[in-house]
C-alpha cells in the first residue's frame, strides 16, 4: 500500500509549496509529477489515479498545489506565469534529490497540468526524462478557452474564465497549511486580480500569448513526449501538427487520439473508453526505466464513422488506426465552391454546435446541425466513403458590407433523412485575415481572399451520405458575434480536405477497456436554449453543481451562466455566478467564496463587472469589485 504524506518544498524566493506524495513499498523509484491550481485536497481530491500509479505500477507520485493555490504560499497572479515555470524547475530538482526518488522525474497532467508539462519540458530540467500531456494546447491564443480565430470566446466566459476567480480566492486547508492560514487567506483576497481581466487586455496574438505556447518553438523540447487528445475535446488541434513538429526536431514522440471529450478516457462520453493509465505507465516505463522501445508506429487515432448526433452520446461507432504521420495513402480532396447570392448574417447560427469543447454536462456534444445549416449558405457533395484524417481548410473569395465581421465554417455529414452531424468547424474574424496579431477593417465593396482553418478531425462517411460545407457569419455562442448586422457574399472558393485512400500496413491497436458506459448524468443539470420571439433574442443557459466529501471535510460547488445575443443589434451579454463552499473538520469552519460576472459587448466596447465575496461561518470577511472597459479591436 502507498505511503501517503504531505511535503513542503521551499522555493529560492522563500515561498513554500505544498504537495502530496504517494510512495510505493520499494524505493527509490522514478517520480511522476502533476502540478495544478485545482486544489489537491478538496476540489480535485480523488486519489484513485495516484494510488494506481503507485501500487500497480510502482511509481512515486507527487501532486503539487501551484503557487498561491490550495495550501501553497504565494499568489496566483495568472495562468502559466514565468514564476510558475521557475517553481516547477526547482520542484523537479528537489524531487530528484529525495531518497525515495532514483533521480529521474516524469511529468504529466490533463488540461492545465498538461499545458505546464509541455512548458516545463521546454525549460529542459535535467531530471525530467519524459512527459505525457493530455488535452493540452501548443497555442495559448487560438487553441484555448480565451480566443478563437481572433475573436473572444463567449460561452467560456461563464465557465472556466469565471469560476477561477472564486476558486483562486479560497483559503489554504487549515489542517495542511497550519498556523497562519487565515492571514494567508485574507492576503489572497486583498491582492487577487481575476485572470479574465488580463486576458481581455490582450485581444491579439501578442507576446503575452506566445509565452507558454510551444508553437512554433517545438525544438525547445528534447525529452520524450506523449500527447493524448480527443475528437470531442477542445484541444484537438494539438495533435498531428505537434507530433510532426516534435519528431521533425528529433524528439521521441507518441500521439494517441480517441473519440473523447474533456474527461477521463476511462469514463468519457463519447466512447469507446480505454484505460489510459496503462498506456501512460508503458510510456514512462520506456523512458524512465529503460524499458523496451516500442516498435509500433508513432500515432494512433480513432476514426469516427457516420453516426447520429446527441448531446449525451455514449459511444460513437468507428475504428482504431495506427500509422505514421502523414498516414498511408494521404492525399488532398479539393472541392470547388460556386458563387452564392448575398447572405444576411443571422446572429444566432451555431447553437447546435454549442461550444467547441465538450466535457462534463452541461458541456455536451453537438446536436443535429440541419437547423443551423438552413440558416447558412451550404454546398453539398456525395461523400462516397471518404475518410478524413488531418486539418482541412476553406479558401474563400468574399466581400462584406461592414468593417467588422467574421466567417464561420462547418463541415457536416448529412444522412439520407437530412440529419446533419458536425465533423469539423472553423472561425475567422475578418479583421485578422492577414494574421492573428493584427487588425484591419474590411472595406465594403472590396473583395478579399481568406483562408479559414478547420479543426483536426478523423471521420469516415457512410455510402449514400453527403459531405456538406456550411458557411455563416456567426458562431454563437462559441465565439462573440461581430458587432453589428452585415451581409456576406461568397464569390467563389475551395474546400480542401485531408483524406486517406489506403489502409494502414500496421494492425489496429487494442487497449484495456474503460467503463462500459460513461459516468455522465443529467440529474440536476440545466442546458437550455431560449428564443424570445418578440424581443428577438437568443440565449443559452446552464446551471449545475456537485457536493462531495473531501479528506478534510466537505465541498460544494455551484455554477450558473447565461449568454445572449440581440438578433437586431448584435449586442451580447454573459452573466454568471460561481460558488465554492468548504467545510473543514479541523478546526470546524465553513468558508465560502462567491463571484458574479456581468459582461456586455456593445458595438465598440466590452464592459465587464466582477464581484467577489468571501465568508467565514456566514460572516463576510472580504469583498472586491472590478469594473473595466476594453475596446473590441475589430471583432
Amino acid at each position: 500500500m502507498a505511503d501517503i504524506r504531505d511535503v513542503r518544498v521551499e522555493i529560492s524566493d522563500g515561498v513554500v509549496l505544498v504537495a502530496t506524495v504517494y510512495l510505493p513499498e520499494r524505493v527509490p523509484q522514478p517520480c511522476l509529477l502533476e502540478a495544478l491550481p485545482y486544489r489537491k485536497d478538496d476540489v480535485t481530491c480523488d486519489r484513485d489515479e495516484y494510488l494506481t500509479f503507485c501500487d500497480t505500477y510502482g511509481y512515486a507520485v507527487c501532486r503539487l498545489d501551484l503557487r498561491g493555490t490550495g495550501s501553497s504560499q504565494g499568489r496566483a497572479v495568472d495562468e502559466y506565469p514565468v514564476r510558475e515555470q521557475d517553481d516547477l524547475v526547482e520542484v523537479i530538482a528537489w524531487l530528484g534529490r529525495q531518497p525515495w526518488c532514483d533521480g529521474t522525474v516524469g511529468m504529466y497532467g490533463t488540461s492545465y497540468s498538461g499545458f505546464n508539462s509541455l512548458q516545463t519540458a521546454m525549460r529542459r530540467p535535467p531530471e525530467l526524462k519524459a512527459v505525457v500531456a493530455i488535452y493540452a494546447t501548443d497555442d495559448r491564443y487560438t487553441d484555448d478557452v480565451q480566443y478563437c480565430g481572433g475573436s473572444r470566446r463567449l460561452i467560456d466566459l461563464v465557465d472556466y474564465c469565471h469560476y477561477m476567480t472564486p476558486l483562486n480566492a479560497l483559503p489554504p486547508v487549515p489542517a495542511v497549511f497550519g498556523y497562519g492560514w487565515r492571514e494567508e487567506w485574507l492576503a489572497r483576497l486583498e491582492e487577487y486580480e481575476p485572470w479574465l481581466l488580463t486576458w481581455l487586455a490582450h485581444p491579439r496574438a501578442d507576446d503575452y500569448w506566445r509565452h507558454g505556447s510551444l508553437r512554433p518553438d517545438y525544438a525547445s523540447i528534447s525529452c520524450p513526449t506523449m500527447l493524448v487528445g480527443g475528437w470531442a475535446d477542445g484541444y484537438r488541434n494539438n495533435t498531428w501538427r505537434t507530433l510532426g513538429a516534435l519528431t521533425g526536431a528529433g524528439t521521441p514522440a507518441r500521439l494517441l487520439v480517441g473519440p473523447w471529450a474533456h474527461a477521463d478516457p476511462a469514463t468519457s462520453a463519447p466512447g469507446p473508453r480505454i484505460d489510459l493509465l496503462c498506456e501512460m505507465a508503458a510510456w514512462f516505463d520506456q523512458w524512465l526505466r529503460n524499458g523496451p522501445r516500442s516498435a509500433d508506429p508513432p500515432v494512433t487515432w480513432f476514426v469516427r464513422h457516420s453516426h447520429r448526433p446527441a448531446a449525451d452520446l455514449d459511444t460513437v461507432p468507428g475504428h482504431w488506426r495506427s500509422d505514421t504521420w502523414p498516414p498511408t495513402g494521404a492525399s488532398t480532396l479539393a472541392l470547388r465552391l460556386d458563387e452564392r447570392p448575398p447572405y444576411a448574417v443571422r446572429a444566432d447560427v451555431g447553437v447546435a454546435a454549442w461550444n467547441s469543447c465538450a466535457g462534463h454536462l452541461p458541456w455536451g456534444q453537438p446536436t443535429d446541425q440541419r437547423y443551423d445549416d438552413a440558416a447558412s449558405l451550404t454546398w453539398d457533395w456525395p461523400a462516397e466513403e471518404v475518410e478524413l484524417a488531418g486539418y482541412g481548410m476553406v479558401r474563400l473569395r468574399l466581400s462584406v458590407d461592414a468593417p467588422a465581421s467574421g466567417v464561420a465554417v462547418r463541415l457536416c455529414d448529412v444522412h439520407r433523412d437530412g440529419t446533419s452531424t458536425l465533423v469539423s468547424r472553423g472561425w475567422l474574424a475578418l479583421s485578422r485575415r492577414s494574421g492573428l496579431s493584427g487588425s484591419e477593417p474590411t472595406i465594403p465593396g472590396e473583395t478579399y481572399d481568406v483562408t479559414v482553418d478547420l479543426e483536426a478531425c478523423a471521420h469516415r462517411f457512410s455510402p449514400g451520405h453527403l459531405l456538406r460545407l456550411a458557411v455563416a457569419g456567426a458562431d454563437f455562442p462559441n465565439t462573440l458575434v461581430p458587432p453589428g448586422p452585415s451581409t456576406l457574399t461568397i464569390h467563389s472558393g475551395q474546400l480542401e480536405l485531408p483524406i486517406t485512400t489506403a489502409e494502414s500496413p500496421w494492425p489496429a491497436p487494442t487497449f484495456p477497456a474503460g467503463a462500459e458506459h460513461s459516468g455522465e448524468s443529467a440529474d440536476g443539470v440545466i442546458w437550455r436554449i431560449e428564443h424570445d420571439v418578440l424581443a428577438a433574442t437568443t440565449a443559452c443557459v446552464v446551471d449545475h453543481g456537485s457536493s462531495y466529501a473531501t479528506p478534510y471535510g466537505h465541498c460544494t460547488e455551484h455554477y450558473d451562466g447565461r449568454v445572449s445575443v440581440d438578433l437586431a443589434t448584435h449586442d451580447q451579454t454573459a452573466t454568471a455566478t460561481a460558488t465554492y463552499t468548504l467545510r473543514f473538520d479541523d478546526p470546524p469552519i465553513e468558508v465560502r467564496t462567491h463571484a458574479t460576472l456581468d459582461f456586455r459587448a456593445g458595438p465598440a466596447v466590452f464592459d465587464v463587472t466582477i464581484t467577489l465575496t468571501a465568508e467565514e461561518n456566514g460572516r463576510e470577511v472580504g469583498r472586491r469589485t472590478w469594473e473595466r472597459s476594453y475596446p473590441r479591436d475589430g471583432t
